[in-house]
Parts: C-alpha cells; structure tokens; sequence
C-alpha cells in the first residue's frame, strides 16, 4: 500500500493551492485527489463560459436545495464546481476579500491569528495586481487580477446615481472597507479566466513528488484511535487506499466536506444514527451553521442607450461579439457574469455596509431564461451578513452525490427587513437624476410591492443563491460545542485531519468567497508546515 505525507481531499480553490505549497518541498510526496474531470474545455476559460458551465454535468454537480420557506417554496440549483480548480472554474471570477471587521470578528471569537492585519499577508502572498503595488496590494504571485476589458455607459450612470445617493465612487474594494461603488477587479489574465488550476496546479503539474488524480471519488477515510492513517478511493472503476504519514486534509467545499466528515462517523450522532454510521467521534457542528448570500434580482427597462439584450439577441450582434473576443480578448464574450459593484448600507443603523451589489447591462425573466429583447440592467442586491442558519447533511450513508441542503434563506425578522430595505435602496439609486434620461422601469420585483409585507414575499420570489456557501465545518475553540476545527484548522478530537476550504469560516466574509478560501488555503499551508517541523524535532 502506498504512503503519501499529505492526501488533499478535493482538487478545487483551497486544493490546488495547497498541492502547489506543501509539494514545494521535494522531500514531501503529496497526493492530490478531484472527483471531477480535466479543465480542457473551452468553456472553462472563456469568461461568459459561465453560462455554458454551470448546471451542467461535465462541469457542475448539479445539486439542488430542498424547497425553502423562505423562498415561497422554490428549490434552487446549487451550482458546486465538478472540474479541476473546483468553483473557481466555473465562478464570476470577481476577487474579493471581504471587510476587515470580518476577520476581527473571527479572531475576536477565540480563533487566535485570523484578524485583518493577520492574514493580509496571505492574500498578498499569492497576489499579482496588474496594476496596484502598495500595502494592500502585490504583485508576482499566481493569483493574477486584471481591470475588466469593456464598459457600458448606463453602468456608468448606475455608479453617478449611487452617488447621489450618498454611495462614493471607489477604485478598490479590497483595502479593509468595501463601502462604495465602481467596477470589480477580476480573476482574468488578457481576457481569459484564471482558476486556481490554471494558477497554482498547471505550473506545477511535472513536479515529481506531486501526484494528481482526477475522477477519484473518496469513500473512506481510515482511522485508528482517533488518527488519520488511510484514504479509499474509486479511481478508473478500481478501489484504492493509500496511507498517510502526515496529514489528510479535507478541501471539498462547503457542500462536501461535512459529508465526508459524517461519513466517517464525524459529527451529530443524531445525524448519523439513522443513517446506519456508526459515530467515530461525536461533533455536533459538523455540516450546521450553512451560510450564503441570497442575491435579489432587481430589473429595470431602459430607453437611450444599449444594452447587452439586443445585441445576444441578433445572430449578427452574436458574430460581431464571437470575432471580437477572437481577435481582441475583449468586448462581451470578456465580460464576467457582473461588471459593476457596489457595497452600501441598507439602512442608517447599520455600522458598516451590509449589501452587495452586482449590477449587470443586461436582463432576464429568471436564470438560464433567454435575455429580453428590449434593453434593460439586473442590479442583484445581496445581503452581505445574514442571520439565516442552514445545514447540509447526508441523504444516504454511501451517496455523497445527492446532499440535503436546507440554507433557510430569509428565515429571520432581520433577513427579512434587510431584504425589504434592499429594494427600497435599489429604487432609490434608480430614481437618481444620473439615470432619469434612461428612463427606468421596473420590472422585478414590480413598483406595486410597496409595503414590507410584499416586499418579503417578493424577495422570496426573486431570490436566489449567489454561490456563496460556507461554514459548515466552522472554526472555533474546543469548549464553543458548534465549532468542528480549531484555529489552526484541525478537527476537533481526530489527529492527522484537518478541513481547508470555505466551510470553516465561522461568519461569511462581506463579498465574494473564492478569494478568501485562497488566503485560508495558504495560511493553512504554512501551518500545516509548521506542524510538520514540529513533529519532525520531537522524532529526533
């Protein structure tokens, strides 16, 4: 049976930094195991291939909520990468750190070297800013960021209208205070989308004491006396176990790794009990504490000036594009699924800003429906801190494929007035002067919803996920009985295994997700090494 030092557990954001950083040093032999496929696909790497990525099943795990009250019943998609690179091959490529109070909030609760200025350093490390070099910024890592490579003028008057409004412009949301608005920054180098394959596993694909396996779905992690020591997989329709000599660790997401910690009989005997597992070890947060960013879609019709509805609309518009991208990297085919931020306050007692915005030159009755025919902008408003707690667990003990999901979206007063407040703002910014000569007419939610009451039930019905979701492994001290890993991201109670990926933030950041997991994935790294050293010393 062979025996690896390390053996990563999902090939996604946090995985493939990982392999690159703990294979760095000859002397580790790293196994790196994806359940998806290769990135060779077109689609992948063209910008707008978004479209083309999502729900589908070469790509995408295709999974679905359960039917959520909060949304007047409807089930989601919950698109979860299915590729090499993980989310961050079929995401919005928006980069984004979030707030600093969100890392102050995760150190002020008991995770010791999570604040702002504590882990700025990470983000910086793998950082390549094509255009800002300065305290917040760096330049000549892997993580490349870009300026997006199009404009839209009625994109230009959403942002002169959020200032009228009291929102100010802003050129970097990635400095401590997001507050503002202005165009996001991107994960794209000369137009193509950068994936944390195409960033930090390609490079390094020929190292020969990195092994990478695609299509290998774990289905065991072995243990003895509460130590890590073994993995099982199914690769090629073959079993194999591999053994571990220092670390398994877990970066399957906010979706699979609590499945495979209940799997092997980590977390709520409650939960696992009726699914025939037997506990190993008894963590009752484990797949708890879900969180996402629920986005509002608000669409608004516009007159005196274009949008991108009528040109994907005419096969002459569609070609023009098509051959613009070829020979240019530019135009819409360049676009990410959102051009335009902005980051506010939904009302006056709010300390710091709460809402997210991803305004957009173009419209649809809902997702995956044709675009409209007439020109029109999306601006989805999420709110950045929700209240609503959800969970992930197992459906069946062995089926990892087909999770219950229940994100309890909009289940709080709180969420509720927050959404209803959102609207209210949305209006506002498009009643602004700055936009009068387009003339906007609201479309969703529709200018009849006026009253709080309508205002929840019509966010329920225009709400859906933005792909954010995290915390379900969520970091914390020993005595705090919700938390599943401790501050240096090891589980709770189990040696040799740690969880690495988004699901052990214990509060969701303020903005885009994808960039954070990185800088966990690569403080993480460094532990891990630490922890290495450690063990090596007390060995000699």
């Amino acid at each position: 049976m062979r025996q690896f030092d390390y053996i990563i557990v999902g090939g996604g954001t946090a995985g493939c930094l990982l392999a690159n950083r703990l294979s760095a040093n000859p002397r580790n032999d790293v196994l790196l195991l994806e359940a998806g496929g290769n990135d060779r696909y077109l689609w992948i790497h063209v910008p707008v291939g978004y479209l083309y990525t999502m729900n589908n099943p070469r790509t995408d795990w295709c999974m679905k909520t359960q039917p959520d009250a909060g949304l007047n019943g409807r089930s989601l998609n919950y698109p979860r990468g299915r590729v090499i690179g993980g989310s961050s091959a079929i995401n919005g490529m928006i980069y984004m750190r979030g707030q600093a109070a969100d890392y102050d909030a995760w150190a002020a609760q008991g995770n010791a070297g999570w604040s702002w200025e504590e882990v700025l350093p990470f983000f910086l490390r793998h950082e390549d800013h094509a255009f800002i070099k300065n305290h917040w910024h760096a330049q000549g890592g892997e993580w490349r960021i870009e300026h997006q490579r199009l404009s839209w003028e009625i994109l230009g008057a959403f942002r002169d209208a959020a200032a009228e409004c009291g929102i100010p412009p802003t050129d970097d949301f990635n400095a401590g205070d997001n507050e503002g608005c202005g165009y996001f920054h991107v994960n794209q180098r000369n137009g193509v989308r950068v994936s944390a394959a195409r960033a930090f596993l390609h490079p390094i694909k020929k190292r020969p004491n990195l092994t990478v396996l695609l299509g290998a779905e774990v289905t065991e992690i072995g243990f003895v006396d509460k130590t890590a020591t073994s993995v099982s997989f199914i690769h090629q329709g073959s079993l194999e176990t591999v053994q571990v000599g220092q670390e398994v660790v877990l970066a399957a997401g906010a979706v699979h790794s609590p499945m495979l910690l209940q799997r092997a009989g980590i977390g709520d005997s409650a939960d696992l009990s009726p699914l025939g597992i037997t506990p190993l070890h008894h963590l009752a947060g484990v797949g708890k504490n879900l969180q996402d960013h629920l986005q509002l879609r608000t669409v608004f019709r516009v007159n005196n000036t274009k949008t991108l509805n009528e040109k994907a609309n005419r096969l002459l518009g569609r070609l023009a594009m098509g051959l613009e991208y070829i020979f240019t990297r530019r135009g819409p085919l360049s676009m990410a699924p959102s051009q335009l931020g902005c980051f506010a306050k939904s009302s006056a007692n709010q300390p710091r800003a709460n809402l997210e915005y991803h305004v957009q030159p173009l419209s649809t009755e809902k997702l995956g429906d044709p675009l409209h025919p007439f020109p029109a902008i999306t601006a989805s408003v999420c709110n950045l801190r929700p209240e609503s707690r959800g969970y992930v667990r197992l459906s069946e003990r062995n089926d990892i494929r087909s999770p219950i999901i229940v994100p309890n979206y909009l289940s709080t007063p709180g969420d509720q007035q927050v959404a209803a407040d959102s609207i209210r703002l949305t209006r506002k910014i498009m009643s602004a002067s700055a936009l009068a000569k387009y003339g906007p007419e609201e479309l969703l939610p529709g200018p009849d919803k006026q009253d709080d009451e309508a205002l929840f039930a019509a966010a329920g019905q225009i709400g859906t996920t933005i792909f954010h979701p995290v915390g379900t492994c969520r970091m914390g001290p020993v005595d705090d009985t919700g938390a599943v890993v401790d501050e240096r991201l090891r589980v709770h109670g189990i040696d040799r295994l740690r969880v690495v990926d988004a699901s052990i933030m214990p509060n969701i950041t303020s903005g885009n997700t994808s960039s954070p997991t990185l800088m966990i994935a690569e403080k993480a790294s460094e532990l891990m090494l630490e922890d290495q050293a450690a063990r090596a010393q007390v060995a000699s």
